[in-house]
């Protein structure tokens, strides 16, 4: 669609929203530039857009039946079939529904990007394929990504494997799900407040956010750059690092990574004796949150006198600003995600990426169907408005620099631990919402349990959920934490409480 020379009345209206008292003549000059101006946008608007091209053969797939469904977690099943040898060869993957993989259809949750078909792969896809994987399908994620529950989804909840009408933890709810149901081996999630370890914890798996940028991000749905993370959600400690190993690198495109350090993540898995002599910190405040269940907390404290028994050096230390990791995430995530992932047509501006307009184009629409958006997004969207209007940019500002500080605190203790310990989340999955549930109740359920995860976000330090015993048949997880790109630290613990629980 080619740029239109804007109209004197179409002038005048920009004019007085921003408070330029205009008249005649001068609307008249301003039109005759901006002659000048539409030539040279449709200069753009002709040449052909300069994307990545695509490697393997694929169709795009069905959406399949409820017998095929049973915990509503795919939402489009297909086979994309990689390179015929590879560290990944006769893997099964499935990708969480904000990764771009071209000719497929993608909606990221949301009923306003239902129809939206993509034109590349992300790289992550072009990794996997590239391994050997074979790629099954897009599975279901929360709308727009803004839950760490399973109940928004515009094609309705996913269920939690271990038990039906329970949330299966979010964003990435299907991910979760289809891994914890043995439908997959390997899935992709994508994580901004928990939202790769929230769904691992629930559904009893092994989820890894990785370092900020040691993954790419190129061709996946943003929230908010600062946060954006993805990574692998596995059954098992060895897929996860082999996983990794695949993934991690830059790939040129992605402005998140920088300074980034690989490993051969497969390495550090040295069985049960691997864990000794590491030094593990329990944070204290990691426990005992106002809502926490105590059953929770003591599974967890469990786990870490098993590795302590095992040869770790565990203590028990005091981050006081842990707690106030949600505070600062908050400036951060809600309005970064206003600016970028609504206003900004889902990617803003002002940094070199890879923009998939044909996305951009597409994820307007809402504007034009925002009564379907869930309660969780309005309420960010308004909050993320509200700020905006009444305060402009200096909480987002403030955050931003806050978010150092709070990376300094974990990094002194981390300048003399091997890795931080905590509950991954201080709930086990809780029941559905029902569906007639009330604003407060919906939204409540969609963040109840972040304040653990939220904070690894915004510092950027790796994370995993690791799972570690179960009480009243749900799963209970342990968080461990590690140093920037010291994924082989958390693998080489993680392995060893694997081998001594299997």
């Amino acid at each position: 669609m080619s740029v239109k020379l804007p109209s004197k009345v179409q002038i005048k209206k920009m004019a007085d929203g921003l408070g330029l008292d205009l008249n005649d003549d001068d609307l008249s000059s301003f039109q005759n530039i901006y002659k000048w101006q539409t030539d040279l946008y449709n200069i753009i608007d002709q040449m052909p857009d300069y994307l990545p091209t695509v490697k393997y053969p694929r169709t795009p797939g069905y959406k399949p039946s409820s017998d095929e469904n049973k915990y509503n977690a795919w939402h489009i099943k297909t086979e994309v079939h990689g390179n015929s040898q590879g560290k990944l060869k006769g893997r099964r993957v499935v990708l969480k529904d904000n990764i771009m993989l071209a000719g497929v259809p993608m909606m990221n949750g949301a009923s306003t990007l239902e129809g939206y078909i993509p034109e590349i792969d992300a790289t992550v896809v072009t990794r996997l394929l590239d391994a050997g994987a074979t790629i099954v399908g897009k599975a279901h994620c929360e709308y727009f990504c803004l839950s760490g529950g399973s109940h928004t989804c515009a094609a309705g909840p996913v269920h939690n494997p271990h038990k039906m009408g329970y949330m299966a933890g979010g964003s990435s709810s299907g991910s979760a799900a289809l891994v914890a149901a043995g439908e997959v081996e390997m899935a992709i999630g994508g994580d901004q407040g928990g939202s790769i370890r929230m769904p691992a914890s629930y559904c009893g798996i092994y989820g890894m956010k990785p370092t900020h940028g040691l993954v790419p991000y190129t061709g996946i749905m943003p929230i908010e750059i600062y946060i954006d993370h993805t990574g692998p959600m596995t059954q098992n400690v060895e897929d996860n690092a082999l996983m990794l190993e695949v993934l991690a690198g830059t790939d040129g495109l992605d402005p998140r990574q920088y300074s980034v350090k690989t490993h051969e993540y497969t390495k550090a898995l040295q069985g049960r004796d691997g864990i000794k002599g590491m030094k593990i910190a329990i944070v204290k405040e990691g426990f005992n949150h106002d809502n926490t269940e105590p059953d929770v907390d003591e599974v967890v404290r469990d786990a870490l006198e098993k590795m302590k028994s095992m040869g770790a050096i565990v203590h028990e230390v005091s981050i006081p600003m842990h707690s106030l990791g949600p505070a600062i995430w908050t400036p951060i995530g809600i309005e970064g995600l206003t600016q970028t992932m609504m206003y900004g047509d889902g990617y803003g501006i002002s940094r070199p990426d890879l923009y998939v307009t044909s996305l951009m184009d597409f994820h307007r629409g809402w504007r034009s169907r925002s009564n379907e958006l869930p309660e969780t997004v309005k309420f960010a969207l308004l909050w993320g408005t509200y700020m905006n209007s009444y305060h402009g940019n200096k909480y987002y500002g403030k955050a931003m620099n806050l978010s150092r500080l709070l990376t300094d605190a974990y990094d002194k203790v981390l300048s003399e631990y091997d890795l931080l310990a905590m509950p991954t989340t201080v709930l086990k999955s809780q029941p559905i919402p029902k569906t007639d549930a009330s604003t407060e109740k919906i939204v409540e359920k969609a963040a109840e349990n972040t304040s653990n995860t939220l904070p690894f976000d915004i510092t950027h330090h790796p994370a995993m959920a690791i799972p570690c015993g179960k009480s009243e048949g749900l799963p209970v997880s342990l968080q461990l934490v590690g140093r920037h790109f010291d994924e082989p630290s958390i693998y080489k613990a993680a392995h060893a409480f694997q081998e001594i629980n299997e």
